[in-house]
């Protein structure tokens, strides 16, 4: 084995001056140190990789005025809370903290991943981080403080450690690159830098992935060492997309994936390029772009062609996609259908809501399609998604729902414009059996509701209009839904041009048995006898 050491530990600070991004944090403790001011109980807390366990170091020296090379392992005490996170650990630590340290003048205990810790164990730390030996310091470091009970977060002094900014990443990284000698691209350290998620471990890690031995970084060597996506193919794919060229956007989806880049990545990545192009609309947001002068203008031209509601809609698309890729059993397909779904969005300006229309074969010239299906001819027009050129066969895009629907309405109309007498002979005794005809077929099919609705009250008839009451307004829905099949009933009956209104008359007292007691009085007054029967037997309600 080699002596390789990783950038990593390499380049691990040292003191204050070497920790990235966390200025604020080492300049508090830099002047705690100096003016003996260091509270005995410190809470590190922040996201992975962004110098917690460092600065925790560095305190320790510090504090003891301990050089870099000093054995200082009777001193500085580091424990990991995930082996130890019993009662039993936490007593032999109490148990040790009565000892004064041998050299220097504090022991640190620095305890990582405290929120490992169990309740127990919490509890039986409680006194001693309250009120510890003057001797020692405790410095606890975690990356989930909201696991903490609140009786530990009181007793301790938190620093809030944050994500380290992309530009203060490659801005190190080329420190180690003069160091090492390396040479490199300013786009190729970008890239490392915003894959990392703002920590400076997982930074180097990739650093010493796509270093290698070559001595040598390139944008290319990136994207095909980390297994990640380049500016130019989200930009082919969204180029695409405009211009809703489905073969080749498939085509190219696919190539993507069978280079062995993940489809949870491609639909994240994907959906950070819209949201690149989303904040290159405007110019007061380009600096939240990680990108040189001429990949913003290109974002910006492609920007200008995008309606907002549509760059919203598309995040919105992919982020529900990658949520559910984890679940779906044809990944691949989930993909293929998300950037379907995105091709084929269009805004109804009337509802403002987005639907997914079909896009006609005859945009894709280049395939064959072979159809026995009769030519149907459209006669509504409508403005084509794209540039489409019918001069070799012709498609329908009618569904069966809308050819039912025009039906529906042609039947309709044909049947309210169809001659009818004005109903001059018509009798109100007419109007009533056909009525209760009607009432009595929607009974037969099922439509108990409507039904009972329409024998609430008798029909009046005046002037070949039938005047139907109801209690409400909600009866009066009913009716009103009802109302196109009754008119075409009572026209097709008494082959008379007959019409229908309602009226809303609250004084319609309709009693209802709710209780035992009143639907026993209902029946008694429908039949008298059921009061012997219920003397003879001795029955009770």
């Amino acid at each position: 084995m080699s002596d390789f050491l990783v950038s990593a530990r390499k380049y691990r600070p040292l003191n204050f001056e070497d920790v990235v991004g966390q200025q604020a944090i080492t300049s508090t403790l830099k002047s705690a140190i100096s003016n003996n001011k260091l509270a005995q109980a410190l809470l590190f807390t922040g996201p992975r990789g962004v110098g917690k366990t460092s600065c925790a170091r560095i305190v320790a020296r510090e504090i003891n005025n301990f050089k870099i090379n000093d054995d200082n392992s009777y001193n500085i005490f580091e424990l990991d809370a995930a082996s130890n996170n019993g009662v039993e650990g936490i007593r032999n630590l109490i148990d040790q903290t009565r000892i004064p340290p041998q050299t220097g003048k504090y022991k640190v205990y620095i305890i990582d991943e405290v929120h490992m810790l169990s309740s127990g164990a919490f509890n039986a730390f409680l006194k001693t981080l309250e009120e510890p030996p003057s001797h020692c310091i405790f410095i606890l470091a975690t990356t989930e403080k909201h696991k903490i009970i609140p009786t530990i977060l009181s007793r301790c002094q938190i620093y809030n450690f944050k994500r380290i900014t992309i530009d203060d990443i490659v801005s190190h990284l080329k420190k180690i690159c003069q160091i090492e000698q390396i040479e490199f691209e300013d786009e190729a350290l970008k890239q490392i830098a915003s894959k990392c998620d703002g920590a400076m471990r997982d930074a180097l890690q990739l650093f010493d992935k796509v270093v290698g031995v070559n001595k040598k970084i390139t944008s290319q060597m990136v994207v095909e060492n980390l297994n990640s996506i380049g500016f130019d193919t989200f930009l082919e794919i969204v180029n695409l997309i405009n211009k809703k060229d489905i073969p080749n956007l498939i085509n190219s989806t696919n190539a993507v994936l069978d280079q062995g880049i993940s489809g949870d990545l491609f639909l994240s990545g994907l959906s950070s390029f819209f949201r690149d192009i989303l904040v290159s609309k405007n110019k007061l947001s380009h600096k939240l772009l990680n990108y040189d002068e001429s990949k913003i203008n290109k974002l910006t031209h492609l920007g200008s062609g995008l309606n907002y509601d549509f760059l919203i809609e598309y995040i919105n698309i992919l982020n529900e996609s990658e949520i559910n890729f984890q679940k779906s059993i044809n990944q691949r397909l989930l993909v293929e259908l998300s950037i379907l779904k995105i091709s084929s969005l269009e805004l109804d300006d009337k509802k403002k809501k987005f639907k997914y229309k079909l896009i006609p074969v005859s945009t894709f010239q280049s395939q064959v399609f072979n159809s026995h299906r009769s030519k149907v001819k459209v006669q509504k027009k409508s403005k084509p998604v794209a540039d489409i050129n019918l001069t070799d066969f012709e498609t329908s895009t009618l569904s069966l729902k809308s050819i039912e629907k025009e039906k529906d309405i042609v039947d309709d109309k044909h049947n309210i414009d169809e001659d009818y007498d004005e109903g001059k002979n018509i009798t109100l005794r007419d109007i009533t059996e056909t009525w209760e005809e009607y009432a009595n077929n929607q009974e037969d099919k099922g439509r108990y509701i409507i039904a009972s609705i329409l024998r609430i009250s008798l029909p009046e008839f005046e002037d070949s209009t039938i005047i139907y009451s109801v209690p409400n307004n909600t009866t009066s829905i009913e009716v009103d839904q009802e109302k196109q099949q009754i008119i075409q009933f009572f026209r097709a009956k008494l082959n008379s041009k007959i019409d229908i209104s309602l009226k809303v008359d609250k004084s319609i007292d309709k009693k209802v048995a709710y209780t035992n007691k009143e639907k026993y009085q209902l029946l008694k007054e429908k039949n008298p006898l059921i009061e012997d029967l219920k003397n003879q037997f001795k029955l009770s309600i």
